[in-house]
């Protein structure tokens, strides 16, 4: 009787070790999914950050330009569309992302 509770609490305790390793595995395989994840986001962010620097660079060299003459042509050409005295601007109607006929619709 003596061998038969023993045999029974040998085999409870494998069952339960077992038990123990398959949690130990799962937790451990979920984490190294878990940490590759982490890394891809980790180098999209660097990628982000590092496009996101130039473009502030550029805007700072253009804040620093502000006060050229080319700067102020520039605005006042593409964002007020002003000309020149005596130039001639050609249009193409069939151009459908050009500046000057962003208020018509076609």
């Amino acid at each position: 009787m003596k061998e038969k509770k023993e045999k029974a609490k040998f085999r409870i305790r494998h069952v339960f070790f077992l038990l123990f390793v398959i949690y130990i595995c799962s937790t451990l395989i979920s984490q190294q999914k878990m940490m590759r994840n982490l890394k891809t986001q980790k180098v999209e962010k660097e990628k982000e950050v590092k496009e996101l620097q130039g473009n502030l660079n550029e805007l700072n060299d253009e804040i620093k330009n502000t006060d050229s003459l080319e700067f102020i042509e520039k605005v006042a050409r593409e964002e007020l569309r002003m000309v020149k005295p005596r130039e001639i601007i050609y249009v193409d109607i069939n151009k459908k992302k050009d500046p000057f006929l962003k208020d018509k619709k076609n």
